[in-house]
């Protein structure tokens, strides 16, 4: 994926690049997929049969843009519900999320549309847009607003997912 003109590739700093980083969670129900999907992002790998997340695990990765270069710091949250009380320690102050879920949901599209997200359909067995979907969120995230310190003053607020309403939480968010 190297070239010039907005091309985007997951490697190394180039030199003379801003460095941004970033946090990033991957989030959904047990067995969907999330750490296959960040696996196949961060090293280039495929387990057909991959064991359980406990807690959560800390991956980084870094990819560059024309004049940035952009570390994630991914945090592969466990989808079994005895760790969703843990979940809120993992995705606090991040400033992506990615929701990995089942496929045979068909509300995501719609869903995403109404609330203006990226939606990108990938398959981390075949490396269907992998690479894809980390590129676009690092395109989307601001580059220009200086990064601080974790719990540094300026702080960006990062991604908010406490429910203000939690009467109107979806039904497929129930279980």
């Amino acid at each position: 994926m190297a070239g010039r003109g907005g091309a985007a590739r997951p490697n190394g700093p180039a030199a003379g690049n801003k460095i941004c980083q970033f946090k990033l969670v991957l989030l959904g129900e047990s067995a969907v997929g999330k750490s296959s999907l960040v696996l196949r992002f961060v090293k280039g790998q495929f387990h057909e049969y991959q064991e359980s997340t406990i807690g959560a695990a800390f991956l980084t990765q870094t990819v560059c843009l024309d004049d940035t270069t952009v570390k994630f710091e991914i945090w592969d949250t466990a989808g079994q519900e005895r760790y969703h009380s843990l979940a809120p320690m993992y995705y606090r102050g991040a400033q992506a999320a990615i929701v990995v879920y089942d496929i045979t949901n068909t509300e995501a599209q719609a869903y995403a549309d109404d609330n203006s997200l990226l939606f990108m359909e990938t398959s981390a067995k075949t490396a269907m847009n992998v690479n894809e979907i980390f590129m676009a969120i690092a395109k989307k995230l601001p580059k220009n607003e200086p990064q601080n310190a974790p719990g540094a003053p300026g702080r960006n607020r990062g991604v908010d997912l406490q429910e203000n309403n939690p009467a109107s939480r979806s039904q497929c968010c129930s279980n």
